[in-house]
């Protein structure tokens, strides 16, 4: 029988980097998102994970960038609430399908499991670091403008990463 393992966003964090202007990184993350994992074990192999993120809790250090992103011009937060990730393969690294924009593209992600521990309250956790790398146009986030120099605003490539930790269930 598979056993639950619930997120602890508290201690969780969900992070994105994409180039500007060609010479810089400008960086985000979701502060609102959530995930579970059913494990027949602990060691986590071939485990069922699901994921949903919430395209409003965008956050870059600047609201009218935060508003352009939520926008028809990039994740069309109106329409498409929602990132989703599934996957049924958590081993050295994850594969499943990230749905962003309404588009869902099979993605691989490395993952490090960080290990098991109980903390003072007697709560079981496990933690996990992933980074991986998409393609924006993949996923129908298109919007650019070139620059006068030569180049566009945004590139194409966006590195994802994230720390996550779980709280097994009873």
């Amino acid at each position: 029988m598979a056993t639950k393992w619930l997120l602890d966003p508290t201690h969780s964090e969900v992070n994105f980097k994409v180039r500007h202007m060609m010479i810089s990184n400008v960086k985000g993350e979701f502060r609102n998102f959530n995930a579970e994992i059913e494990a027949n074990d602990d060691t986590f192999q071939n485990a069922k994970t699901t994921a949903f993120i919430d395209v409003d809790s965008i956050y870059t250090n600047n609201a009218d960038r935060d508003n352009h992103l939520k926008s028809a011009e990039f994740f069309n937060a109106e329409l498409n609430p929602k990132i989703t990730f599934e996957s049924d393969s958590l081993n050295q690294d994850i594969t499943g399908n990230l749905t962003i924009n309404g588009v869902t593209k099979p993605v691989k992600l490395e993952v490090e499991f960080g290990g098991i521990n109980v903390d003072p309250w007697g709560n079981t956790k496990a933690g996990f670091t992933f980074e991986g790398k998409i393609s924006r146009n993949d996923f129908g986030l298109n919007w650019n403008a070139a620059l006068e120099a030569g180049g566009v605003m945004v590139g194409d490539d966006v590195k994802i990463s994230g720390d996550l930790q779980f709280v097994k269930q009873a």
